[in-house]
């Protein structure tokens, strides 16, 4: 993957701008400092962000790194990772995230966690052991297909094995950090 000046700088930095925006969002909602009409707010605004990528998949394709740099590719990648509410974008971005995987313009860990976060938000069990359900006892594997084969498809795709990503998670998100009745949260975290 090429490192150079971002063909469109533009789309570089509005995408930044809204997986910055989203990441503080989200934090908050992990940590439950958010009221009712936050959280409505907040919808408003993922809702917004997903409105913002639609369009620039709709004329651009995947943004990767050739079009917007890594650190936006990133970006756009967090925030199509969170479209949790519009399952059908999601499906698509991972579609057209995996092509821009083959063409060497984007990470293929990337589309792992995508692809294994659709499969969950659509009731399927997920391939590579990203997403967690984070709750008050700690976090937990979402359902998983095939687990004794895990650690091969994570390998295939440059994960670390499950065992490391879970610890690694779990010290994140220790139970004790959080308040006892905080609500169930899917995360994206086992990398």
């Amino acid at each position: 993957m090429r490192t150079a000046e971002p063909i469109r700088p533009d789309l570089a930095r509005e995408l930044l701008v809204r997986a910055a925006q989203s990441a503080a969002r989200r934090a908050k909602r992990v940590r439950n400092h958010l009221d009712a009409v936050q959280l409505g707010q907040d919808r408003h605004a993922d809702h917004a962000d997903t409105k913002v990528l639609r369009r620039i998949l709709a004329e651009h394709d995947w943004p990767g790194h050739r079009l917007v740099g890594p650190d936006a590719a990133r970006a756009a990648w967090s925030i199509a990772l969170h479209a949790d509410g519009e399952p059908d974008f999601q499906r698509a971005a991972t579609t057209l995230l995996k092509r821009a995987v083959q063409d060497d313009d984007a990470r293929i860990q990337h589309w792992a966690h995508l692809h294994d976060r659709a499969l969950v938000n659509s009731g399927r069990p997920q391939e590579f052991g990203t997403q967690l359900v984070l709750n008050a006892t700690g976090a937990e594997l979402c359902p998983l297909r095939a687990p004794q084969s895990l650690d091969q498809r994570r390998a295939a795709v440059g994960l670390p094995p499950i065992a490391a990503a879970l610890e690694k998670v779990r010290r994140r998100y220790a139970p004790d950090r959080h308040a006892v009745d905080s609500p169930t949260v899917v995360l994206a975290g086992a990398a």
